[in-house]
């Protein structure tokens, strides 16, 4: 039987495991001195311990994970998303030992990790690129002060490395640009190790579509349809879903012929993600960037196509000359809609709530719903790492039904010990914007204090009742005329004091 170690943790990891016992392989799960007692490591066949807490002592060190992998005598390495899944040193490295890298070609990743890079090879595909400059610090400031003339504020400050949103900065004019262009290289050379920066154009009124594909290498690419991404806050989605709602068909269908080109044209390898973004007023799309790994938000394809990604890429890592995938053979059916539930408080500028889950009551999952969990009750969630305890995906037949289902159920979900994004979740799902579908990317950071308020009522909703008891002897019986000498009543429940009135 072969054996699998997952090179992350959390609900990835988790997930993992599940097709890992699906397709009969054994899996390994590692683990820091935070995870010890993680969901992952209770679920795994077995379990490697990689070191201290923090994620650049252990989840990060290239070394230790390769150590695990030959102690557990692993036959291969899957590195979920996040930590080291875009870092194509580390996939040589896997490579090197004869150990099988489950994620595309060590080139693809560094291709497609620096962002010119990747749009030069989008260009030579014919895919639509967003105006822009590449390396302005090149320019002398009258070259650079014209050609940003030219492509019209506001523009986008970004990273050429590295991703997540990380550095990108939006400006009015010329004088912010400058700051900007300083800002955003300082801070992409401390996160990345590399300062260069790029301009593109902003589009304002916009939607993030993304394209998920899969490639088998020279026998070209096939696509699994979108997913539209654009509920977003600091560059980070909250809910995806599939189909994009509102946006052409033949739209999409440009898209992902853009996408499988891209794909082909550079020999891709295994499970991928090709992003635009869409410009709703031109009705215009651009390529943004292509992730070379699983997404978070791949369920949502999975739940549209009936396929298992995760398993999909298992399978080609362990046999990468065999297509096993036909574009024929995909069709997508329904409406499918995933949020992404945080250890967080919205009502305090989303600051992270590490800390034990007291209790954690999930109601009976129907028909349309899936969890992709990482935690149950009891378990930590540590300040360490990402605050995702998981996502909740909702299936069904159109997007009126499929929202609709997912709020019912994210109502009746209880989770005690740690303030989660629930209830802001739910305000997002119920505005009347968003099921219009009048959203754009921009539409939380514009509505973020109408949305709050919501939260806020969500929040209220979900306060319990306490018991108390009282001494009926106690109660004063007063008329609606007496209410000025009604008394106050000790409850001795810890509450506040009350006043009970029968009126007549």
């Amino acid at each position: 039987m072969k054996k699998i170690l997952i090179a992350n943790r959390g609900e990835i990891a988790c997930r993992i495991i599940k097709s890992c016992k699906l397709m009969g392989y054994k899996s390994v799960a590692v683990y820091s001195e935070a995870d010890k007692k993680s969901k992952h490591v209770r679920l795994a066949d077995e379990a490697f311990f990689i070191g201290p807490s923090k994620a650049q002592e252990s989840y990060l060190v290239h070394q230790k994970i390769i150590e695990a992998a030959k102690e557990t005598n692993s036959d291969a390495i899957h590195p979920g998303f996040g930590f080291l899944s875009e870092n194509a040193n580390f996939a040589q490295k896997i490579i090197d030992n004869q150990i099988t890298w489950i994620g595309p070609k060590p080139q693809n990743i560094k291709d497609m990790g620096n962002k010119t890079t990747a749009l030069d090879l989008a260009k030579k595909a014919n895919v639509p690129i967003c105006p822009g400059i590449n390396n302005p610090s090149a320019l002398s400031n009258e070259e650079l002060e014209k050609q940003c003339e030219n492509i019209k504020y506001p523009i986008l400050v970004k990273a050429s490395a590295g991703g997540g949103g990380i550095g990108m900065n939006v400006v009015q004019n010329f004088s912010e640009l400058k700051k900007a262009i300083e800002k955003t290289s300082n801070l992409a050379n401390k996160a990345f190790g590399d300062g260069t920066v790029f301009l593109e154009k902003f589009i304002v009124n916009a939607r993030h579509i993304e394209i998920q594909v899969f490639g088998f290498g020279k026998q070209s690419a096939v696509h699994m349809y979108e997913r539209d991404c654009s509920l977003q806050r600091r560059y980070q989605k909250i809910i995806e879903e599939s189909p994009a709602p509102d946006v052409s068909p033949d739209i999409i269908k440009e898209m992902s012929r853009a996408a499988v080109e891209l794909s082909s044209k550079v020999n891709y390898e295994g499970a991928g993600t090709v992003e635009f973004i869409y410009d709703l007023d031109e009705k215009k799309f651009y390529f943004l960037e292509m992730n070379t790994r699983i997404q978070v938000e791949h369920p949502v394809t999975e739940l549209i196509t009936n396929c298992d990604l995760i398993a999909m890429q298992i399978q080609f890592a362990f046999d990468r000359k065999k297509k096993f995938l036909q574009q024929k053979d995909i069709t997508s059916y329904g409406h499918a809609i995933e949020c992404r539930v945080y250890a967080e408080d919205p009502l305090k500028n989303f600051l992270p709530s590490p800390g034990k889950i007291l209790k954690m009551d999930i109601p009976d999952i129907p028909d349309g719903i899936r969890i992709d969990w990482g935690f149950n009750e009891g378990d930590e969630v540590s300040f360490y790492y990402d605050p995702m305890i998981g996502k909740i995906i909702s299936h069904d037949v159109t997007r009126e039904d499929a929202i609709n289902k997912l709020i019912a159920f994210l109502k009746n979900t209880k989770i005690e010990g740690i303030k989660t994004n629930i209830p802001f979740v739910i305000s997002l799902l119920q505005n009347k914007t968003f099921k219009k579908n009048k959203h754009n990317t921009k539409f939380i950071e514009n509505n973020l204090d109408i949305l709050n308020n919501e939260t806020l009522i969500n929040n209220q909703n979900k306060i319990k009742t306490k018991k108390i008891n009282i001494d009926i002897n106690t109660i004063k019986i007063v008329r609606t005329d007496e209410l000025k000498n009604t008394r106050k009543l000790k409850t001795g429940s810890g509450v506040e004091d009350i006043k009970i009135v029968f009126f007549d």
